[in-house]
This record gives structure tokens, sequence and C-alpha cells, in this order.
């Protein structure tokens, strides 16, 4: 009898990090994006990568596309900071703001926006801005 590996749930931050924590030694910014059901069960992910090493564009569209395929009820991002410092920029929170601001009109939930680096995880949500 050959058994399927249990499906993923992201209910935690702690989920969240452990499924996104391989991004922490890209050299390149790369963000991430988890689509969960009610329940917390991962529906799919998509990865994208930045042309800088110190910047990705947030494809808003894509990400609304994406949930809206996957029947998602919300969205975790993620992306790494290759310099090590995980503390969010400016373009970081407005990218954020953003991405709520199109994902609200259709009752998706961004749960968590978590910048990983070496030193450390930020999570939008852990610093009140979400």
């Amino acid at each position: 009898m050959v058994l399927a590996p249990p499906e993923p749930y992201i209910l935690d931050l702690g989920g969240a990090r452990a499924l996104f924590g391989n991004l922490t030694e890209a050299p390149t910014e790369i963000a991430a994006f988890a689509y969960l059901a009610r329940n917390g069960r991962l529906l799919g992910m998509r990865h994208l990568q930045g042309g800088q090493a110190d910047l990705v564009d947030v494809p808003v569209r894509q990400v609304v596309a994406d949930a809206l395929a996957f029947d998602a009820v919300a969205v975790v991002m993620a992306h790494n900071h290759p310099s090590g410092d995980p503390t969010p920029s400016a373009t970081d929170r407005a990218s954020t703001r953003r991405l709520l601001a199109a994902l609200e009109p259709i009752d998706v939930r961004l749960i968590d926006h978590l910048v990983l680096a070496r030193r450390g995880t930020a999570s939008f949500r852990a610093l009140g801005w979400l």
C-alpha cells in the first residue's frame, strides 16, 4: 500500500515560515504566494524571481487571478532579502497595500507578508501592518 504524503496546511506563522524557509538562501529576491482553503489547506503556490538582487515586482493581477483560479479564501505572501536583513522596505509596504486592496473586493484575505532573511523573519501581521 502506498500512502500519499499529508496535504500541507498553513495554520500559523511557524507553518508559513516552514513553507517559505528555503527562500532565505536565494541570491536574488524571490516572491512566493501560497493560496489557501478555508481550513488552511495549501491549494497551490507561485514563485516569481525578480530581475535584480534586491527587488521583485508583485504581480497583483496574477495573484488575484491565481486566487480566483484556486478558489482560495486566503493568501500568504513571502519574499526574501538576500542582504540578510529582514526589515521591510517602503517598497515592501507599498506593494503589500496594493495587494491587500486588490484582494479585498474578491473576498480573499491576505493573511501575512513575510520577509525572510538569514538574520530572521519579519511578519507584517506581527508588526500590526495587516
